[in-house]
């Protein structure tokens, strides 16, 4: 099976596992429907001291700026960046149209967010099966029908075509063959591995671990002291091994809604005000998935330093008298710092064995 990823795109072909794609994001189709942001750093997003980044051109990233960033410090790292408010029926419509290029050369699509999706492609016949040939004319069919660029990473398999992905942004791609993968993952840092943020990178690279070679020295024990239960897929990541199939059907496990606050907030009290807010919405945001069996709740606190806590339960509903409940364990971590944000969970069952199992135990 191979794998392609775009931006926005994994591919599967014979001789090559995964394709990924990247293609658009918000601020690329601005700059597509607004010219006069094509040579600017640009940010989606609100432009209030309280809002954050969605999402930034390249231009803007030069200066640091990156997603999920407070915009009024991408401000500070960039006075003359250029915010506008997101446009998200104009970023599903093309995604849409997207995921439709994608389907005219497999029906086997794992779409992981509105640009980033991977393609199973063994047993494509178009441009004689070969996934770096697909990579390309997906590609172009993205430039020539919706003016936008994307980039792919082709490797065989889901993680390893993920990180080729990035390699040649924002307009190429990359492939990595069966016999380069071990000289690629070797000389990767641990960085670039998916679910290694910079703490744990940190905390790595003091037992002196910084790329894959180093990891491979290592054994799976030692490495369960530093990172714990994600020690069994660092050691098979670092030697290139992604055992996943693609999940074509893909589930919601879950269902959120957070608020970040205009002020902050210092008291419990504030905070269940804020839940009751919550809890309206998250019974409309529920509706439409009536049918799902939820397991778990939870409740999410952010404070003014940015560190968050989330305290979640087992539950088969979705108790407003629980969700308060939570929060006093929640606010219980605030050590006398501020509230940012408050947000609420829901966990549905995998499956209804899951469902039952976590039941019978509550």
């Amino acid at each position: 099976m191979l794998s392609v990823v775009f931006k926005g795109l994994y591919c599967f072909c014979p001789y090559l596992p995964t394709f990924f794609t990247r293609g658009f994001n918000g601020a690329a189709i601005e700059m597509r429907d607004f010219p006069e942001y094509q040579n600017i750093p640009l940010a989606v997003g609100g432009d209030g001291p309280r809002s954050v980044l969605c999402t930034s051109n390249y231009q803007a990233r030069q200066f640091g700026v990156r997603s999920a960033m407070p915009a009024i410090k991408a401000k500070q790292l960039c006075p003359h960046l250029k915010i506008v408010h997101g446009r998200m029926d104009v970023y599903k419509e093309t995604s849409i149209q997207i995921r439709e290029i994608f389907s005219r050369y497999t029906d086997l699509i794992e779409p992981l967010s509105l640009d980033e999706a991977y393609l199973d492609v063994t047993d494509a016949t178009m441009c004689q099966g070969s996934a770096t040939l697909i990579a390309q004319k997906i590609r172009a069919d993205i430039y020539n029908e919706l003016n936008l660029t994307a980039s792919a990473g082709i490797a065989p398999n889901k993680f390893l075509a993920k990180i080729a992905s990035d390699e040649n942004k924002p307009n190429g791609q990359c492939v990595i063959t069966p016999d380069k993968v071990a000289n690629f993952v070797e000389q990767l840092s641990l960085k670039k591995i998916p679910g290694i943020g910079p703490k744990t990178f940190e905390k790595l690279n003091r037992h002196g671990y910084a790329t894959c070679a180093d990891v491979r020295e290592s054994n799976i024990r030692a490495l369960q002291n530093i990172v714990g239960k994600f020690a069994n897929s660092l050691y098979l990541k670092s030697h290139g091994v992604d055992n996943r199939d693609l999940e074509v059907s893909r589930q919601r496990k879950s269902l959120a809604i957070e608020t970040t606050l205009a002020r902050d907030i210092s008291s419990q009290d504030e905070c269940k005000l804020v839940i009751d807010s919550l809890y309206k919405k998250l019974l409309t945001r529920l509706a439409p998935h009536s049918n799902r069996e939820i397991i778990r709740q939870g409740v999410k606190l952010k404070f003014t330093d940015f560190n968050q806590t989330t305290v979640e339960t087992q539950s088969n509903e979705c108790q407003q008298a629980l969700f308060v409940s939570l929060l006093s364990k929640a606010y219980s971590r605030a050590n006398k710092r501020s509230i940012r944000l408050v947000g609420l969970t829901l966990g549905f069952a995998d499956s209804p064995d899951e469902s039952q199992q976590l039941l019978l135990s509550l």
